[in-house]
């Protein structure tokens, strides 16, 4: 027996002094109404309404037993709204990269709150944010793909101290700080070899945890063995601090996104090819109780965070309407993030 369901017809009819009032204003049949009112009665071990009468009237018993009625329905909706009220008001953990732009994360955070969700920002490695979305501990999370196929794309490059190319060779970079040069290809890091000159050592090439993907770091490895590089030569780069450190010393490359290298004052360089650039998927927790799927907003705003430009064919062809960012990450044109809202979309 469903007590409240129950206990709502007793009320209603208890207060409307008929049965096809009550049933109206319940939304129900006459006939259900009478059902339940019949079962309650039974359950109670007497009669509520009397019905011998023109207009039924409620029983003594039904006279002692109201109050306690509306009591319990009384709670019961306090109850609803305070589960409405902290299911507005609960923390949706939303998993990140840790290289993310902070002010682009700030902004969907604000977003958030101004559609009366508060907003979690995680920095978690990418095996992480997998499975908390999984165990349902994070709400939603950019979730690592191959560029090729996921949804968004960050171009990856090497971050260099500035001044120098991109290469760790010591011979003159273009540009300002942060400035995006010509395509690297990996060829070039091989070292060359001066007329009567040592050769120095090559600087290591670091890879952030976010790259430390069995999948992506594979690549990795098997297009610097094309380029004639040596496997040592490519090793993780622990904290980021102390890899920055290094970079900027120009003892080290780093491999990381254009905003990254950016806001350290460091000199970057795209990497040639796009099948080592990060491909991503903003996704939602596969446990989900109330809506479904990723907002728009929340999605455009956490691929400016994490510096992702658009392609035309979902992954594939020329960049399109995002439009690049600025140095918080923040998208140049309002279209672009519209244009990533549709192709999360499309995916699911």
């Amino acid at each position: 027996m469903d007590l409240l369901a129950h206990l709502e017809a007793y009320v209603a009819t208890a207060d409307e002094a008929s049965f096809s009032r009550a049933a109206d204003r319940l939304g129900i049949t006459q006939p259900l109404l009478s059902r339940r009112i019949k079962t309650l009665e039974e359950h109670f071990g007497g009669s509520l309404f009397d019905r011998s009468r023109r207009q039924i009237t409620t029983t003594e018993l039904g006279l002692l037993l109201l109050p306690y009625a509306r009591d319990v329905l009384d709670r019961t909706q306090r109850l609803r709204q305070a589960a409405r009220s902290a299911r507005r008001s609960r923390v949706r953990a939303v998993g990140v990269p840790a290289d993310c732009a902070p002010a682009a994360l700030a902004r969907a955070i604000r977003a958030g709150t101004e559609r009366g969700i508060t907003l979690g920002m995680r920095e978690l490695p990418p095996a992480q944010r997998a499975s908390g979305l999984a165990d349902g501990s994070l709400q939603y999370a950019l979730v690592r793909t191959a560029p090729e196929q996921g949804a968004l794309r960050v171009p990856l490059g090497l971050a260099s101290a500035p001044g120098q190319d991109g290469t760790g060779t010591g011979r003159p970079g273009t540009g300002r700080p942060g400035t995006a040069g010509r395509p690297l290809h990996l060829e070039e890091l091989r070292p060359r070899r001066g007329r009567g000159a040592a050769t120095a050592a090559p600087p290591p090439l670091l890879l952030l945890t976010e790259d430390e993907v069995p999948s992506s770091e594979d690549r990795l490895l098997r297009s610097a063995a094309r380029a004639g590089l040596p496997r040592g030569r490519i090793r993780p780069a622990g904290p980021a601090a102390t890899a920055l450190a290094e970079t900027l010393a120009g003892s080290a490359l780093l491999l990381c996104a254009e905003p990254f290298a950016r806001r350290h004052g460091a000199h970057w360089r795209p990497l040639a090819d796009r099948a080592l650039h990060r491909g991503y998927d903003v996704r939602a927790a596969q446990v989900r109780t109330d809506a479904s799927g990723v907002p728009g907003w929340l999605a455009a705003l956490l691929a400016s965070a994490v510096g992702a430009v658009a392609d035309g064919h979902g992954g594939h062809g020329e960049p399109g309407g995002y439009g690049g960012q600025d140095g918080d990450g923040r998208p140049e044109s309002a279209t672009g993030g519209q244009d990533v809202s549709a192709r999360l979309a499309a995916r699911g």
